[in-house]
């Protein structure tokens, strides 16, 4: 029986072969992602949608204080690193404004705590909690 099985060894390798091979995936963040809606600090993942954002960075915070009157409203630009499928982009996202890359359309949706005036209301980096959802 091992006599007729040699001719076929061969065969038989390359037929499994294919079950074998390994198929990238996205990129992982370094910690497990929370789920879509909860608001993360710099370096949590959070899922929004089909993507893994995850903000790095706050780039521009130069909103009102909630205790102002000012004539511009500000803005706040978060530096966030974007997981899909196999592909990873990083962008400056807005609050408010929608960013889309490869098919997803994603926003950051909200920056607390708003800024205030007055000494030692500075917002440190590690106050900060961002929440991104699909658009």
């Amino acid at each position: 029986m091992t006599k007729l099985l040699r001719p076929l060894a061969p065969a038989l390798l390359f037929a499994l072969l294919p079950a074998c091979a390994v198929i990238p995936d996205a990129p992982r963040p370094e910690v497990a992602a929370l789920p879509m809606g909860t608001p993360v600090a710099l370096g949590q993942a959070v899922t929004v949608g089909t993507v893994v954002a995850t903000p790095m960075a706050v780039v521009e915070d130069s909103r009102c204080p909630i205790n102002a009157r000012c004539v511009w409203a500000g803005r706040l630009v978060v530096t966030t690193r974007i997981d899909g499928a196999g592909w990873r982009d990083t962008a400056d996202l807005t609050l408010g404004e929608p960013w889309s890359t490869r098919g997803s359309v994603i926003a950051l949706t909200s920056g607390n705590p708003a800024p205030e005036i007055g000494e030692g209301k500075e917002i440190t980096k590690d106050a900060y909690r961002f929440t991104y959802e699909m658009k």
